[in-house]
């Protein structure tokens, strides 16, 4: 299984080295010329991996055409964006895509609330095959938390300020950047009143089956396409199909999840 973390690593390592031999190398200028090389690429690897690695993964994965074995009889195709089994001759696709939910349910009025449970009724009663809605939720350390929590308010502000001053914004963005916004300033209030805050970490399972590789891989997008438009319309909430170690570390939960809220951020990261 690739783990980006490890490229990351090793390119650290190179970068390490390239570091020791400049200083071995004093006086030497092709030593030193190479070891600086080497260090160099080794330190843009690492920032890279370690930030892009859930990107530039499938991307080595896919045009290598490396297929990844896991034990169980699963699979991962160069694309790097599902999970594969064969039962019996017959082909399991699995997809995952990731929900971002910028709204809380103690926020919303009993109205609010009935009304969106409806929405999401309406959303699940288009869907013909079986679907899977994971919820892992938490409690925060505060710790620091303030300041990263004030940090992607201004972030998400400017998103909204760049939509708005846009000549033809999009309106659903537009309503999205507003509801992510409010959602950072009511957890600023809340921990100003000195409301603990809970976490919440959500994603959506779907499996298509086919007598070859392709035929399950197609059919699990196509499902994987059509739940994305139904969930993120029904709920206005944002929906990404997962690839890489995002994949990975859903499909990992799918058996045990993070013991400790620590090692549930530490993951997200």
């Amino acid at each position: 299984m690739v783990d980006a973390k490890y490229f990351a690593y090793g390119a650290g390592a190179l970068a390490l080295l390239g570091a020791m031999g400049c200083f071995v190398g004093q006086g030497n200028a092709i030593v030193s010329f190479i070891s600086g090389l080497l260090c160099l690429i080794g330190a843009i690897g690492a920032v890279a991996l370690f930030k892009y690695g859930y990107l530039l993964i499938p991307l080595l994965t896919q045009r290598a055409k490396i297929v990844q074995i896991m034990e169980g009889g699963y699979e991962i195709p160069p694309s790097n964006d599902v999970i594969l089994k064969n039962v019996g001759g017959v082909y399991y696709a699995s997809k995952f895509l990731g929900v971002r939910i910028f709204e809380s349910a103690s926020e919303k009025s009993v109205e609010e609330n009935v009304v969106y449970s409806e929405y999401f009724e309406r959303a699940i009663s288009s869907v013909k095959y079986v679907t899977k809605f994971a919820i892992m939720v938490y409690m925060k350390d505060i710790t620091d938390y303030r300041n990263r929590i004030e940090t992607k308010h201004a972030e998400a502000q400017l998103r909204l300020a760049r939509e708005r001053d846009k000549p033809d914004p999009d309106v659903l963005k537009l309503d999205r950047f507003e509801k992510e916004v409010a959602m950072w300033e009511a957890q600023i209030n809340k921990l100003t009143r000195g409301i603990k805050p809970m976490g919440c970490v959500s994603y959506v399972m779907t499996t298509a089956v086919g007598v070859s590789k392709e035929a399950a891989m197609a059919a699990a997008t196509a499902q994987a396409n059509e739940l994305k438009a139904t969930i993120a319309n029904a709920l206005n909430v944002q929906v990404e199909l997962l690839s890489g170690d995002e994949m990975l570390r859903c499909f990992q939960w799918e058996t045990a999840i993070p013991p400790t809220p620590q090692e549930l951020e530490q993951a997200l990261l």
